[in-house]
């Protein structure tokens, strides 16, 4: 079997009556990406089901991986896909090899759920986000506190793929 690339992601996906889109920017040497997935309701209406924002260096410092958003009462498949989706770009079309994100501390409840979710992906807490003078960088970045992640693209993408073409 051909390993999955994105263009195949895209096609598994319209073949489950989903569409798969990615959009890229790349200012100043710095890939910029939204990625989302929708079901297409009628010939004009798409619903939008999940997307995800980041952006990636030219270095391979590593993915940033900054909004994950999937719909209420949507199958946790299409996480599955935005993940397999996100993680097939960055290894065809950048030289990242591993994934960077924050698990925000929004409330105890909440930010256990964060990194248990990206635990399940393959994602390690690095270090807490607080407020010492050192974090502020990471703040300016991400927009909060939390649980700095470092995830590898490859692993990340293999449990993804394999939760989605179940």
């Amino acid at each position: 079997m051909t390993k999955p690339n994105l263009t195949l992601l895209e096609k598994e996906a319209s073949e489950r009556g989903l569409l798969l889109r990615i959009q890229v920017r790349r200012p100043l040497n710095i890939w910029s990406f939204k990625l989302v997935v929708g079901e297409i309701t009628s010939n004009t209406k798409i619903q939008l089901l999940g997307e995800m924002k980041g952006w990636a260096y030219q270095n391979t410092k590593g993915l940033q991986l900054d909004t994950m958003k999937v719909g209420k009462n949507v199958n946790s498949k299409i996480g599955d896909l935005i993940w397999a989706s996100t993680m097939a770009w960055a290894l065809e079309e950048t030289p990242c090899r591993s994934a960077r994100l924050l698990a925000i501390y929004d409330e105890n409840n909440q930010h256990e759920i964060l990194q248990r979710y990206f635990r399940r992906r393959g994602f390690n807490t690095v270090r807490k986000v607080g407020s010492s003078p050192l974090d502020l960088p990471l703040r300016l970045v991400w927009g909060g506190a939390g649980a700095f992640m470092v995830g590898n693209c490859e692993k990340v993408f293999e449990r993804s793929y394999r939760s989605w073409s179940e």
